[in-house]
């Protein structure tokens, strides 16, 4: 099984407003850049739909690590997701896209790491620029 590391970022502009996400796939020295926008969400939402979109590109079963500064995403991940099930997604914000990451999640074995947001983790900032550069496009489009 591949080992892949994805590096994920998501921003929205007023919290619901516009927004953007940042993804970085890497294996070995290959880098596979992805990013996209709404018109109107949130920044979990996009946090979550980075980690998706990643996933998504995945062309066969690989071992994932989901490395965000979303406590949200990585503990939906690692902590929560499980009870979600159980409970049918009852009281659980954007059950639609954790159904789509179940989805998309099916056959890699994830492991969610948190990093500090704004800290100098060159990926991280790297995602964070990719996730508000769509988020500024849609803005504009405005």
């Amino acid at each position: 099984m591949k080992k892949i590391t994805l590096f994920s970022d998501g921003s929205a502009l007023g919290n619901p407003g516009p927004g953007g996400y940042g993804t970085i796939l890497r294996f070995g020295d290959k880098e596979k850049i992805i990013s996209g926008s709404e018109v109107h969400t949130t920044n979990n939402r996009m946090e979550l739909l980075a980690v998706i979109e990643g996933l998504r590109a995945l062309k066969e079963p690989c071992e994932v690590d989901v490395i965000s500064d979303s406590s949200y995403v990585v503990k939906g991940i690692n902590e929560w997701l499980e009870g979600w099930i159980q409970r049918d997604f009852k009281k659980v914000k954007n059950p639609d896209l954790w159904h789509e990451y179940l989805e998309v999640s099916q056959g890699h074995k994830i492991n969610g790491i948190w990093v500090r947001g704004h800290n100098g983790h060159e990926e991280n900032e790297r995602c964070d620029k990719l996730a508000r550069d769509e988020a500024e496009k849609q803005k504009s489009l405005l």
